[in-house]
């Protein structure tokens, strides 16, 4: 399951992220290669910053 944030346009210009945050994808092509990232780690660092 992906996840697109509630901010996110009609026009599909956003990145959508796996439920389980370990990944990233382009929302205007879902069906392309994801990109493995640790999302929790991701977002306690710009918590930090």
């Amino acid at each position: 399951m992906w996840r697109k944030s509630s901010f996110s346009s009609n026009g599909g210009d956003c990145v959508e992220v796996r439920a389980d945050l370990s990944a990233l994808r382009d929302s205007k092509n879902p069906a392309a290669p994801t990109l493995p990232a640790d999302v929790r780690r991701l977002i306690d660092h710009l918590k930090q910053a």
